[in-house]
């Protein structure tokens, strides 16, 4: 799967955090735009996907960009609320899907990769498995054995760190850096907070192979 540019509509700052958020673990570069500024965007450079969050914008901008995509090969994933989805009527063209404001973001993930990697979204490198545990870094899910586990975004996002950093020790501190990213304001013992808790979700044998370095930090023994 090769890089791939998004467009992102919306007038909200919660919906510019997540896709923020999700162009750190997608191989996705996202342009962050209000619906106003659609016309000169789609000018100014060649996108693989544009993103409409809907929410509070009128019908005739949401046709306008529609009838701009309609004769291009650029899909669209439409973002809406619980009440707008009886109402929603996804266009013939461009290609189209939509999600919910309330999907998690690895639902929001799924589904950008449908639409930019149709028939790739996973891959053999996509997934990690040791002993009992799949880790599916495409789709963001984790098993133990056949049941799902219910982690949250930093849980998922620590714990698939360090199964594909293996076999060395890292300090809290490196720790929330990798993860939680260097403006990250959280004092050291986040991490260990969420280590318990992820050791808890996975159960004592696969937990195992998390280890407490004392001193140091934690690593990810295979």
């Amino acid at each position: 799967m090769h890089h791939k540019t998004a467009l992102f509509l919306s007038q909200t700052a919660d919906g510019h955090e997540r896709m923020r958020r999700l162009s750190s673990v997608l191989d996705v570069s996202i342009l962050l735009a209000s619906v106003s500024r659609f016309s000169q965007a789609i000018l100014e450079r060649e996108f693989d996907l544009v993103v409409l969050e809907t929410n509070g914008v009128q019908a005739s901008q949401v046709e306008n960009i529609e009838m701009t995509l309609a004769d291009s090969s650029t899909p669209m994933l439409f973002v809406v609320t619980e009440s707008q989805m009886p109402d929603l009527h996804l266009p013939m063209r461009p290609v189209a899907d939509f999600i919910c404001t309330t999907a998690s973001d690895a639902e929001y993930a799924v589904r950008i990769r449908h639409l930019l990697w149709p028939g790739e979204e996973t891959s053999d490198d996509d997934v990690v498995k040791v002993d009992d545990l799949m880790v599916n870094l495409a789709t963001y899910q984790v098993r133990v054995g056949d049941a799902p586990i219910d982690l949250t975004y930093m849980e998922y996002s620590l714990l698939a760190f360090m199964v594909t950093h293996p076999g060395r020790a890292y300090s809290r501190e490196t720790l929330l850096r990798r993860v939680w990213g260097f403006d990250y304001c959280g004092g050291s013992r986040t991490v260990d907070v969420h280590v318990r808790r992820i050791r808890a979700k996975l159960g004592p044998q696969i937990s195992n192979h998390i280890e407490t370095v004392r001193g140091v930090g934690y690593l990810f023994r295979l």
